[in-house]
């Protein structure tokens, strides 16, 4: 397989002197800012370095021993109506369990690890935008680079604020009398995002502006898919429409034709991906030392013969989501019966669990195992972190909400069509799926359903909710039917956030408040 972008470089970010308490008191790597930050090569190594926490899916609690698990699918998933936890049971990362039935609280290493990753790979940007300008370089490719940090530290900080609210903003390296930060407004956070996206949009190259090797760096088209998710997010429907015109106006990206492809190796960074994260099999990576692997392949692969861990199980309810017919059902959830690759037959007894349903996109073939070392945690799909249909499916919600319906409709199809195989709707062909919304018919439920069954099982759906203002109706429906004797709640104005983690407002001396609820 081609070798792909982002080793976890040497960088030195024992720099980061500014790992602040709440963040990470120690350093990551060696050398020091005497001997770095003086050439083109150590710009470009600085800003690599940026993309390193992003690959890290189990890792180490500041404060504490042993690692922790944390994926995207965790809170866009598991804690949504669309999936159950899974695993061997209750007990099995019984924090996720108590999240799901939105029963957890401050105090486990759910919440922490999640805080703790996104500082860190904040404060590796932090750095980079103080030290590139100072190095004497070509001025286009280091404000190229500037963006790359700018996009990275956004992403992050859109992560923060969508789990937890307002957050500590820091936006430099602090020193040790500057640990203690106390939190920013989530308007201030927003506000921090749309700026860096606009600089990275500014600064970024294009798509096709970058060779082969390079790829899964942040473009143009990255900043501006997460500057349209950001304007969604607050209802900047003008806004919205603009960036997602711009993005599809100018045509670096095309849907996959075949959405079977989509989610294989062949189709990684295909013409429809506007960002993964980048994994391969062969880094070496271990339980102590993640590399370049993913573990969401074993951790969401069906237990029993299939060797995996079981968890991010698709529920009924997501099944029945599916319109009669939409080949994206079986490309998205393996059923009973179903071959799951060279691993063999999905049945009950093959598993030796009861689920019905697992996740189809994060399945690895045994022979895609890593070639030496242990193959869990040595995944290689890339997360698709962004895609093209999600773009447009944003665009077409901007559109119906600024009065362009018959453009939204056309967004709207252009995913629909793909997902029938490339052929325009045909009334009279009884064999015809996913009939033709037009203009006079669309509403922005079937734009939120479309972005159901697109984007299943990618870490949407919860966030989705909870920005529809729907959140509190659906998953109380959801925790009555999944746990009928259990009288879980959904209690509207808290659960749309999490708590923060009470590790992180102790050092904060208290400057750092509770969510209300919790």
């Amino acid at each position: 397989m081609i070798r792909k972008f982002l080793p976890l470089l040497f960088i030195p970010v024992a720099l980061v002197s500014c790992k602040q308490d709440f963040l990470e008191r120690t350093p990551v790597v060696g050398a020091t800012e005497a001997n770095f930050y003086q050439s083109p090569e150590d710009a470009l190594s600085a800003t690599i370095a940026c993309y390193n926490t992003l690959q890290q899916e189990v890792t180490n609690i500041q404060g504490s021993s042993g690692l922790k698990p944390h994926f995207r699918w965790y809170f866009g998933d598991v804690i949504s109506d669309d999936t159950d936890k899974g695993g061997s049971g209750d007990g099995d990362d019984p924090q996720l369990y108590d999240y799901e039935r939105f029963q957890g609280n401050s105090s486990g290493q759910m919440l922490l690890v999640e805080w703790q990753v996104a500082y860190r790979g904040i404060a590796y940007c932090n750095l980079a935008l103080q030290k590139l300008p100072e190095i004497e370089m070509d001025e286009d490719v280091r404000d190229a680079y500037l963006g790359e940090a700018k996009f990275i530290r956004a992403y992050w900080y859109f992560n923060l604020v969508t789990t937890f609210g307002g957050v500590p903003l820091v936006t430099q390296p602090l020193a040790s009398s500057e640990y203690q930060q106390p939190r920013a407004t989530d308007v201030e956070i927003w506000n921090l995002i749309k700026d860096d996206l606009t600089d990275a949009i500014e600064t970024l190259p294009l798509r096709s502006e970058y060779s082969l090797n390079e790829l899964g760096r942040a473009t143009r088209g990255s900043a501006q898919a997460l500057m349209a998710k950001t304007n969604a997010y607050l209802g900047e429907w003008e806004s919205c429409y603009q960036v997602s015109a711009d993005l599809v106006g100018e045509g670096e990206y095309t849907l996959d034709p075949d959405f079977g492809n989509v989610f294989t190796e062949q189709g990684e960074n295909g013409s429809g991906s506007i960002w993964e994260i980048q994994y391969m099999n062969a880094s070496g990576g271990n339980w102590g030392q993640q590399l370049e692997g993913t573990f969401s392949n074993v951790f969401q692969r069906a237990r029993g013969q299939f060797n995996g861990y079981g968890f991010n199980l698709p529920t009924q309810d997501l099944v029945d989501e599916f319109e009669d017919g939409d080949p994206r059902l079986s490309f998205s959830i393996f059923q009973e019966g179903d071959i799951m690759g060279d691993r063999g037959e999905f049945t009950q007894e093959s598993t030796g669990m009861p689920h019905l349903y697992y996740s189809r996109k994060y399945f690895n073939n045994a022979a895609d195992e890593a070639p030496f070392g242990d193959p869990n945690p040595n995944g290689h799909t890339n997360d698709r972190v962004m895609r093209y249909s999600e773009v447009l499916l944003f665009h077409a919600e901007a559109c119906l909400n600024t009065g362009r319906a018959s453009e939204g409709a056309d967004a709207l199809e252009m995913v629909r069509r793909r997902a029938r195989g490339g052929v325009t709707y045909n009334p009279m062909d009884p064999q015809a799926v996913l009939p033709y919304i037009g203009a006079g018919d669309i509403t922005v439920e079937d734009i939120w359903h479309e972005r159901r069954v697109e984007l299943a099982l990618e870490g949407h759906r919860f966030f989705d909710l909870v920005r529809q203002g729907r959140a509190a109706e659906v998953m109380q429906n959801h925790l009555d039917e999944h746990f009928p004797n259990g009288g879980y709640s959904f209690t509207a104005g808290v659960n749309e956030l999490f708590p923060i983690p009470s590790n992180e407002i102790t050092l904060s001396g208290g400057l750092i408040t509770q969510n209300p609820g919790y």
